[in-house]
């Protein structure tokens, strides 16, 4: 593989005495799809937001492109093409998608005014560079009268403005119907077809498989298994290999990265 976008090294997060990230390494490639997966208390959240700059690491180092960013934190991960989407989307579900996409980063003219026409035009972009193919809305639509898949498009469309290199996705087909899965995946693909990078964070472990190219498995604040899709037949292989290091307590690096 290339050099990667994102490269953790020895990620150490601790809240009082309790290790959330206990040594944590990991790389995200240009242009594939990384699924993170993990059961409750794992540590998953903990290590989505120390990418997302939200915990800043207690050690370890974080580089971008090749380059040590120090110190860590949300505007460094931002302006490092790191965004991420959480599992509430953080929308405006009162708002249009457009003045969704464009929130607390307004397109203005010379004289500091909203440019509402030109925010509209590249709203419009936006969703057709990610696949919104929907005819039934447009940019100035009301975000609360979208389906929970497409409310993840608009947030990944909002991403996109933001010229992120790598998203990561927090839980993004929670409570969602297979059709809207689909949606969320043809979005994802669609992102990844552009060369940028997802992180795949969820529970439902066929949901990752079908969407994702390589996978982390965090448990107890440590990668226990790496390892390529081409690795298995099936996620029926992949759950059955979690589970026997799970009850041996070993871990398993199949891809060295």
């Amino acid at each position: 593989m290339s050099e990667p976008i994102v490269e953790l090294t020895n990620i150490v997060k601790r809240f009082g005495n309790v290790a959330a990230l206990r040594g944590v390494s990991l790389k995200v490639f240009r242009g594939e799809v990384l699924g993170l997966i993990g059961d409750n208390g794992a540590g998953k959240s903990t290590l989505i937001k120390t990418l997302a700059g939200v915990h800043p690491p207690d050690e370890g180092e974080i580089r971008i492109r090749g380059q040590h960013v120090s110190p860590w934190n949300a505007a460094a991960a931002r302006d490092s093409g790191v965004e991420t989407v959480f599992q509430d989307r953080a929308l405006a579900p009162q708002h249009s998608i457009v003045t969704n996409i464009f929130m607390g980063r307004e397109i203005t003219g010379r004289l500091g005014f909203i440019d509402h026409a030109r925010q509209i035009e590249e709203a419009g972009r936006l969703m057709r560079e990610i696949g919104f193919t929907s005819k039934v809305f447009n940019p100035e639509s009301t975000v609360g009268l979208l389906s929970g898949g497409e409310r993840q498009g608009v947030a990944i469309a909002r991403a996109l403005y933001n010229e992120a290199d790598v998203i990561v996705l927090d839980e993004p087909t929670t409570a969602l119907s297979l059709t809207e899965t689909q949606k969320v995946f043809n979005f994802v693909r669609t992102v990844q077809t552009s060369g940028r990078s997802v992180v795949f964070i969820g529970h439902n472990i066929y949901h990752v498989y079908d969407i994702a190219d390589r996978f982390v498995v965090i448990d107890r604040g440590a990668v226990a298994f790496e390892a390529n899709k081409s690795d298995f037949t099936d996620a029926d292989e992949l759950i059955h290999v979690m589970h026997e290091l799970a009850e041996t307590g070993t871990t398993d690096h199949r891809v060295a990265g």
